[in-house]
C-alpha cells in the first residue's frame, strides 16, 4: 500500500460536524456564540470552526456578526429548520443503524 492510499481515519462525517456546529448554537438561542465556544462545543480548531461557520453563513443557516475583536455566530430561522429536520434524519439513520 502506497502513502497515497493511507489516510488518516475520519471520526465524524462532514454532516457530523455541521450538526454540532448547528448544536452549539443552538444552546446559545439567537444572540449567538462566539467561535471560540462553537471550536470547544464542537471539538474542531479555531481554524476549522471558523471555516465551517463562514460556510453555513453563506448558505443561510447562520448569520456572521463581527466585533472589533470577536468573531461570533448565530443560527437562523433557516437554520434551525435545517437542524430540527436534520435531527430527525439522525434518529432514523440511528435506528437503521446507518452511518453516515
Amino acid at each position: 500500500m502506497s502513502n497515497d492510499q493511507v489516510s488518516k481515519p475520519q471520526y465524524r462525517s462532514t454532516l457530523g460536524i455541521i450538526r454540532d456546529i448547528l448544536q452549539a448554537c443552538m444552546d446559545s438561542g439567537m444572540q449567538g456564540t462566539l467561535i471560540s465556544e462553537i471550536s470547544r462545543k464542537a471539538n474542531l480548531s479555531h481554524y476549522a470552526a471558523l471555516g465551517n461557520c463562514r460556510r453555513l453563513a453563506l448558505a443561510g443557516l447562520l448569520v456572521a456578526i463581527r466585533t472589533k475583536r470577536n468573531n461570533i455566530f448565530a443560527i437562523t430561522e433557516k437554520g434551525i429548520k435545517f437542524y430540527r429536520e436534520f435531527q430527525r434524519f439522525h434518529e432514523i439513520a440511528k435506528e437503521l443503524k446507518i452511518r453516515y
